[in-house]
């Protein structure tokens, strides 16, 4: 079980990492990775609960050398209380295709293995999906067929980041965004394979030539990125990342019975940016879901207050409130 959450300053000697506290009614984690910067820097974060611990997978800026092969990657770091977290260990490009940085990770347990599916970075309108699996969740076997999504159709430019997989009604369907043609409005796209698949390029069946998300609301600006599903009573719950980074970006959410046709549970972001002087005051954003073996469910977020110069990564608890999440209140 989950200790109680409870306020702390904690470094984390040797982690690259530093946990930051204060009052009880704050945040009990806002967590970043320090070892290539030098100052707190985690973004795109996707959490699973594999054995006995928790594993975040989160992506890496170069460093801030001209040493070779720099660029972006990710990190693996462990928990046992979900607040608490060691860095373990990165993921680093290792295939051509990832020459450039690989990042935004979404990781799955499937028959007792972790799956990890992630982008390619710093391609413009090639960067794509890759899949990767690994037994211990921390050294990973490309597949062999990578890249193994990119969207197609006149409606969008082909680009494919943030992944996002989940298992529903015998497929495994996977949530990307991309870009229109003029590389301007990030959306959502999808597609699906069977469970029983090996997830390469030749398994997944694009769900529809059209975008299922696309900005429409003022706040989500001309983008909608980095979508976190959840599965509940037969339906699928979709937090997404509305606006681009620090304009500011905010968190919305979206219902779906079949996983193809999105419905907004509300005109307004559902975690939205912090109050000015708050740590998120820049942006609430790129959600990840995890629902824990007790059944609880938390949204994890990234968020800063100075435009991007760190990232911090954080999480609330979600309640259940006539068939609709709502942010838990804190205890």
């Amino acid at each position: 079980m989950l200790r109680p959450l409870v306020a702390r300053r904690t470094l984390l000697a040797g982690a690259g990492a530093i946990l930051y506290g204060a009052k009880a009614a704050d945040l009990v984690m806002k967590w970043g990775d320090t070892s290539r910067l030098g100052r707190p820097f985690s973004k795109d974060p996707s959490v699973i609960r594999f054995r006995d611990r928790y594993l975040l997978y989160y992506s890496l800026p170069p460093f801030p050398d001209n040493r070779p092969n720099n660029g972006w990657a990710m990190g693996v770091a462990a928990s046992r209380n979900l607040v608490d977290w060691t860095k373990i260990g990165e993921i680093l490009p290792e295939a051509d295709y990832e020459s450039k940085g690989l990042c935004a990770g979404n990781a799955i347990v499937l028959g007792g293995v972790v799956h990890l599916f992630y982008q390619t970075y710093g391609n413009r309108e090639k960067d794509a999906i890759c899949h990767a699996v690994s037994e211990d969740g921390l050294r990973f076997r490309r597949n062999p067929s990578n890249p193994i999504f990119r969207p197609t159709g006149a409606w969008t430019c082909g680009r494919a980041i943030d992944a996002e997989i989940v298992p529903f009604r015998g497929k495994l369907l996977l949530y990307a965004a991309t870009r229109d043609p003029g590389y301007k409005v990030q959306m959502l796209t999808g597609a699906a394979a069977d469970l029983s698949s090996d997830f390469g390029r030749d398994s997944w069946r694009q769900l529809a030539d059209a975008p299922l998300l696309k900005p429409e609301l003022p706040w989500e600006r001309n983008c909608i990125e980095a979508p976190a599903v959840l599965r509940r009573g037969g339906q699928l719950f979709m937090f997404y990342a509305g606006g681009y980074n620090n304009e500011p970006q905010q968190i919305g959410c979206a219902v779906s019975r079949d996983g193809i046709l999105w419905k907004r549970i509300s005109g307004e972001p559902f975690l939205p940016n912090g109050k000015p002087g708050e740590w998120n005051s820049s942006e609430s954003g790129h959600p990840a879901v995890l629902e824990d073996a007790d059944g609880k469910v938390y949204l994890f977020y990234q968020g800063n207050n100075d435009r991007g110069r760190t990232w911090f990564l954080s999480f609330v608890r979600l309640e259940w409130k006539s068939g609709l999440p709502v942010v838990a209140a804190r205890q």
